[in-house]
């Protein structure tokens, strides 16, 4: 039987020496194709996306700028990190941008592994993820004030910088049947937009809703156009100030929560 198994090999070896051999494809510069093993995962990518970023650790093993230290037993290049956050590692070299599942729970630990693997652009993404995820846990206020004079006009405020943008995203100024895009002097800061007047002294200009070009021309129209976002957005009316007027669009102020 121990003749046989030797028998066995022998052959094995003429037909292919490099049989039972560790693989060498890593070390194949010219093979355009790399597996890593990273804490005992086996990750495939090509060469071209692990050097994208030039002086990462990465970038420096697959271009050959680095000797590899550790290999597995099928020669694969060995890397000690978590082997699970390594394809969040790798979706940002191939995508060029930081895609998270919404209940990503490990962000601390896959900042963790971008400064480990010298990813400074990644690690700067990861934080700028952690400060969305944040603001979205804390409770979002909307502020809508009216005085019912042009010269103050309306006020909207609103702590989450999104629903400033859905308000301008849904209005638009027209000029001459030119389509000139959201007021620019309406807008105060990220929060707030304070509409001070509705109708341009040049001849033609209004505001109106971008997708069915009604004409937004009153307080009125433009606070329920604020109010119905806000509901539809998943805001709660908390409070109104002189709700007794029978409609809130007459409220002088209302207050929302999400």
């Amino acid at each position: 039987m121990e003749w046989n198994l030797r028998r066995m090999d022998s052959e094995l070896r003429q037909i292919n020496p490099d049989l039972l051999q560790p693989s060498k494809s890593f070390k194949k510069l010219s093979s355009g194709t790399v597996t890593l093993n990273v804490g005992g995962y086996l990750y495939a990518a090509q060469r071209h996306t692990l050097v994208r970023h030039p002086g990462s650790l990465l970038e420096e093993m697959a271009s050959g700028k680095k000797p590899v230290q550790h290999v597995d037993a099928m020669g694969n290049v060995f890397i000690d990190r978590d082997g699970p956050v390594f394809r969040h590692v790798l979706n940002f070299l191939r995508l060029g941008e930081l895609v998270l599942p919404e209940d990503f729970k490990e962000a601390a630990l896959l900042r963790r592994e971008a400064e480990f693997y010298r990813l400074g652009d990644l690690a700067k993404a990861v934080r700028e993820w952690e400060q969305r995820q944040y603001t979205r846990q804390e409770p979002a206020f909307l502020e809508v004030t009216d005085n019912h004079e042009r010269s103050q006009g309306l006020r909207i405020y609103c702590s989450d910088g999104g629903f400033i943008e859905k308000v301008k995203g849904r209005l638009v100024q027209v000029s001459k049947s030119r389509l000139d895009g959201f007021p620019e002097e309406f807008e105060i800061s990220s929060n707030v937009i304070q509409f001070r007047h509705f109708i341009k002294s040049e001849m033609g200009s209004r505001l109106v809703l971008k997708e069915d070009n009604t004409f937004v021309c009153t307080l009125e129209s433009l606070k329920l156009e604020t109010v119905m976002l806000a509901l539809r957005g998943g805001y709660r009316l908390l409070t109104s100030l002189d709700s007794n007027r029978g409609s809130v669009v007459q409220c002088e102020a209302l207050h929302f929560v999400k």
